[in-house]
């Protein structure tokens, strides 16, 4: 049943969500036709539901040859492949709201594991990799939430002498792969829509820890 209703309740919200917002996407578009280089849109290859692979759509906030440039697929504050509006975008996650239309699809939820790029879905443990998407990959989730400011994460520990590859697999792969088991096994209505309360929130008060206020079995964090 709680999948039936999910669905029900992601296809509605996304539809109705898209309409609203609609007009906010007009000058989005046209900032980003105007800057950069002119992209409007992104469109990449992430692991969905069951590993089946589908194309993410988002509005494009970095160089469009970015990963072939210094820094590949690893993404740090002030990043210079960044676009200024694509700074802006990325600190807003405004840069998420073409997504509606991958949940009108059903290739995602509004709440669910992340949609990975096969190369960042290949650092999980291969018990992850097993299970992780036996759920449907979401806009948001408990491993975005606590995961919010990534890049500044990676780009502190860059400073500190840490290289970013090894802190995503030493650090950030091993501690996200067990909030999104965690996630598969307590997902519910009530879990989304608190999961949905906490990202709305952390939006607004960034260092905010109320995740771990209201959900207080989540794996313990691994210092970095």
């Amino acid at each position: 049943m709680y999948p039936l209703v999910k669905r029900f309740f992601d296809f509605v919200f996304s539809l109705l969500g898209f309409i609203v917002i609609s007009p906010l996407f007009i000058p989005i578009m046209i900032a980003n036709r105007l800057t950069g280089e002119g992209e409007i849109f992104y469109k990449q290859t992430r692991v969905g539901y069951k590993t089946d692979r589908f194309g993410i759509l988002k509005f494009a906030t970095m160089l469009k040859n970015s990963p072939s440039l210094k820094g590949g697929t690893i993404t740090m504050r002030d990043d210079p492949r960044i676009t200024p509006m694509g700074k802006y975008l990325r600190i807003t996650k405004l840069n998420e709201l073409p997504q509606l239309l991958n949940v009108i699809k059903g290739d995602m939820s509004f709440v669910g594991p992340r949609p990975l790029m096969p190369k960042s879905f290949s650092r999980y443990t291969k018990n992850v990799q097993s299970k992780v998407y036996d759920s449907v990959p979401g806009i948001t989730g408990i491993g975005s939430i606590v995961f919010r400011d990534e890049e500044k994460m990676v780009t502190e520990a860059h400073e500190k002498g840490i290289d970013p590859e090894n802190f995503y697999d030493d650090v950030i792969f091993p501690y996200k792969g067990q909030l999104e088991l965690w996630y598969r096994e307590n997902k519910s209505f009530w879990t989304d829509l608190k999961i949905l309360f906490a990202t709305a929130w952390v939006i607004v008060r960034p260092e905010s820890d109320l995740v771990y206020t209201w959900f207080k079995n989540l794996p313990q964090k691994k210092a970095a």
